[in-house]
């Protein structure tokens, strides 16, 4: 991925800006637990003193992510206390002053420089096409808009409540910088970002394959394989003396004080159940509803007695462990099992067959794929880990953008259920619409030589979505069947986005086996 030609970056502070005063219209809008959530870990972080802040469990809401976002809501905390010390007691449960509501939506928006700085060094990567004027039709300029007006982001982060842009600030400079050759300093960036949420563990794999053959292997043989003698030993130990240098910085304290089993239980609460309480569109999804439909079968045609079936609690809205029905029931175990050999395919693909930084791209969106696909107790918001990192390679390759164009799609509709607000109804529509139609446009545009960037059937599929729309939006609150199948909208919405999901991750592991080698960067 070579670097644009010199030219004007005006537009960007422009789009930035936009995207800012777009998200502080947001404030007052809906928001979710999640803001509990961080206004206890504020309060836990402030109130009580460092031994105790994976034991506090007055409050449903637990400090679950790792010491370094721990340390960040530390932080935070003593500019809350300006706003309203109230919201630092930890007494308060479930209180939201104005001045609570506007410090924390606030605090979301400054966190979010670090994605508007990251966006800029993602679209400084990407090859410009020679010749064009259209700013319109500049790859770096869709890419900007790409990350920056994510549907997925906007809703999650500025009316759901989360950090997500934050964090994904860190995800995207260290691409940067991998696709700039600083790996040392992609390297810390992702140590940094594994310490303040360990979800990005999904994709840990890519890059320890990554670094490890095109970073400490300087050198390959002329068939392309490795040349075992270029290995570097000191670049080897400059990597594990940046990771474990950031993770003793992060956990040394709690190691010191005894209390790592118990971070661990918080960090990895494993009895949470295979599903979340809002399924997400992965492949558990689909053998949830399978195994539903094999039990109404047998209870039909009387094979099974219905009173000796577990009762239907994965449908329940709850988080919690259940047995399913007739197929065998899956356990944490299986779980990693499954996504191990998911994502085997790609990390050893790039070990065999570098293909750069673009190859490492690739094999990162897979590992967020297939960890979102087959993990345990995965959240649907997870699915963002793979749209924003495929959003790069979407500006360079048409086959990329066909598959990104998929994923975008169903993977943005299945966050919906997330704002169940009637008053959020508008925004959400709108806000997908033109993000869909802003993405399809600009990318059919930028590809417009090469013929359509989706199949027919996937276009069938993705207009599918909007009478689904219609039916659980609109119809369906309307309907008698609210009150006795109040999760219908969730499970339909979770399984046709299922669907699309897993097309994209099996077209772009074809994709991935089809591409020819290219020289490492």
């Amino acid at each position: 991925m070579a670097a644009p030609v010199a030219d004007s970056w005006s537009w960007f502070p422009a789009l930035a800006v936009g995207v800012t005063f777009l998200k502080c219209l947001f404030i007052n809008a809906y928001h979710s637990t999640d803001f509990e959530v961080h206004r206890n870990w504020l309060a836990i972080t402030h109130s009580l003193p460092l031994s105790r802040w994976y034991h506090e469990n007055g409050s449903v809401w637990t400090l679950d992510y790792p010491p370094l976002f721990a340390w960040l809501e530390f932080g935070l905390s003593h500019v809350a206390r300006r706003f309203d010390p109230d919201m630092l007691r930890l007494q308060n449960q479930d209180y939201c002053s104005p001045e609570t509501l506007l410090f924390q939506r606030l605090s979301v928006i400054c966190c979010d420089l670090l994605l508007l700085y990251a966006a800029r060094e993602c679209c400084r990567c990407v090859s410009e096409q020679k010749g064009s004027k259209d700013v319109l039709r500049r790859p770096s300029f869709i890419l900007a808009v790409l990350l920056l007006w994510n549907f997925g982001l906007l809703i999650v982060d500025h009316i759901h409540f989360q950090y997500n842009g934050f964090l994904f600030g860190f995800l995207l400079l260290s691409v940067a910088r991998h696709l700039q050759s600083r790996h040392l300093q992609g390297a810390l960036l992702f140590a940094l970002l594994l310490n303040l949420k360990h979800i990005f563990l999904y994709i840990a794999p890519a890059y320890g394959i990554y670094l490890l053959r095109s970073y400490c292997f300087t050198q390959d043989n002329t068939d392309g394989s490795v040349r075992w003698s270029s290995f570097s030993p000191l670049r080897l130990a400059a990597l594990g003396g940046i990771v474990s240098s950031v993770c003793a910085l992060s956990f040394g304290p709690f190691i010191a004080m005894g209390q790592l089993p118990q971070l661990l239980s918080r960090l990895f609460p494993f009895k949470r159940g295979l599903c979340h309480a809002y399924w997400a569109p992965n492949a558990w999804a689909l053998y949830n509803v399978l195994d539903k439909t094999l039990a109404l079968l047998g209870v039909r045609l009387k094979l099974l007695e219905e009173a000796e079936l577990p009762r239907a609690s994965m449908t329940g809205g709850l988080v919690q462990e259940f047995q399913h029905s007739v197929l065998p029931s899956v356990s944490p175990s299986v779980t990693l099992l499954c996504t191990l050999l998911a994502i085997l395919p790609a990390v050893f693909s790039i070990w065999r067959r570098p293909r750069g930084a673009r190859g490492f791209l690739r094999c990162l969106v897979l590992c967020a794929l297939g960890s979102f696909l087959f993990g345990w107790h995965v959240h649907e918001k997870a699915v963002l880990l793979a749209i924003l990192p495929l959003s790069i390679l979407a500006v360079e390759s048409r086959e990329d953008a066909g598959i990104f164009l998929v994923l975008a799609t169903t993977g943005h509709y299945s966050l919906f259920p997330l704002l169940f607000t009637p008053a959020e109804l508008p925004i959400k529509i709108l806000l997908m619409l033109l993000f869909t139609l802003f993405s399809s446009s600009a990318l059919s545009k930028l590809f417009s030589a090469h013929g359509s960037l989706l199949h027919p059937l996937e276009a069938v599929y993705l207009l599918g979505l909007v009478p689904l729309a219609i039916a659980c939006e609109i119809v369906f609150p309307l309907s008698p069947w609210q009150q006795t199948l109040p999760f219908l909208p969730l499970l339909a919405t979770s399984v046709y986005c299922a669907a699309g999901v897993c097309h994209a991750f099996v077209r772009l592991y074809v994709s991935m086996l089809r591409e020819p080698k290219a020289k490492q960067l």
